[in-house]
């Protein structure tokens, strides 16, 4: 273990979490190994169970404070002073697209929905944890759409809140069929028809 680490608390509990939301993320919770976490992080198992109760603990922090403010930041910030969801939901599709590719992404998916699938039947903690996440990304796009219906940039006849439940929806649908596929033609195809429906709730 490495001194630095050693001397610092927090920054094995923030190591610890970076590594285990990778090996969650490529193994999925279930099959995720503590072992390679406290390996990946520079740290030990004590020092593991020092900070986190058990292996569902650690899985709850990584929604929290690694998946939760990753998702605020690409889809939730960008949106927070806008007037214009479509425009700014399309760049920000097309950006999320462009590093997926980039990065490789694609065949992992989205961490929020893998747990989702995995876990929410399983464990209603971690249902509830990330029903949380889901809610604050869905209230973010409502509070966009309500802002774009007053400035003449949105239906106003749309429901903010329905059309938020629908787009977090589609994405989730989107990034999990284009995984399973394998196929970013496919991933490309599903976000021209969902750029196809925004453009339905223009004025």
């Amino acid at each position: 273990m490495r001194a630095a680490t050693a001397r610092n608390p927090e920054q094995t509990r923030g190591k610890i979490l970076e590594a285990a939301f990778a090996e969650f993320y490529k193994n999925g919770f279930q099959a995720g190994s503590l072992n390679r976490i406290v390996k990946e992080a520079g740290a030990t198992k004590g020092a593991l169970f020092h900070h986190f109760k058990n292996k569902h603990d650690l899985g709850y922090a990584v929604a929290r404070e690694i998946i939760q403010p990753r998702l605020k930041a690409r889809w939730s910030d960008p949106l927070a002073h806008s007037d214009d969801p479509i425009r700014d939901l399309k760049r920000i599709f097309r950006q999320c697209l462009n590093d997926e590719l980039e990065s490789g992404l694609l065949a992992q998916g989205c961490p929020l929905n893998n747990l989702a699938l995995e876990m929410s039947p399983l464990d209603e903690r971690f249902r509830q944890t990330l029903e949380k996440i889901y809610g604050s990304w869905r209230e973010a796009l409502a509070a966009a759409f309500a802002r774009g219906i007053k400035a003449g940039k949105v239906r106003k006849n749309i429901s903010p809140a329905k059309v938020a439940a629908f787009i977090v929806a589609a994405q989730a649908g989107m990034v999990g069929t284009a995984k399973n596929a394998q196929c970013t033609t496919l991933l490309g195809r599903t976000r021209e028809a969902l750029f196809d429906y925004l453009d339905s709730l223009k004025p």
